[in-house]
């Protein structure tokens, strides 16, 4: 079978729905894309793409509970027809992603990045000498730890 690669610019639409497959994490929202076209008096609206978007294991781990509604998005996986039947039997079909990566679009948005660290390095403390902390008049009441030189 092949996998037809995309990239999707735009903005989750749905709530994100963070729920279990068997032994794996799964997330499901659906994007949408617009597209615009400029004309002499302005914008006019152009195009759109509703994509339904499925992130599974370590994708579905980094958007669950980051990601919400009205985010603007870049979503990158596979896309492919999901066809099925509705409660009444018929044949109906959507369109979805199977997403490899997910991330805000950072045209559109301002973020702080905070990357997974597998295996924190602990860092101990320094070692200060005691008389060289209270050598600072405020090193008692902020809270900090002053050390001169």
């Amino acid at each position: 079978m092949f996998e037809t690669p995309i990239t999707v610019v735009g903005n989750v639409v749905t709530d994100v729905v963070s729920r279990r497959a068997g032994e794996t994490n799964l997330v499901t929202f659906r994007v949408a894309s617009n597209s615009r076209k400029k004309t002499d008096d302005g914008w006019e609206p152009g195009n759109s793409l509703y994509v339904t978007v499925n992130c599974w294991g370590r994708v579905a781990d980094g958007v669950a509970g980051r990601l919400f509604k009205g985010d603007p998005v870049v979503v990158v996986g596979h896309i492919f027809t999901n066809e099925y039947l509705d409660k009444e039997g018929n044949r109906r079909s959507s369109m979805e992603v199977k997403a490899t990566s997910v991330g805000p679009d950072m045209g559109r948005c301002q973020v702080k990045v905070d990357p997974r660290r597998p295996n924190p390095i602990e860092l101990e403390p320094p070692q200060v000498e005691p008389e060289a902390a209270s050598e600072s008049p405020d090193a008692e009441n902020s809270g900090a730890l002053v050390l001169s030189a």
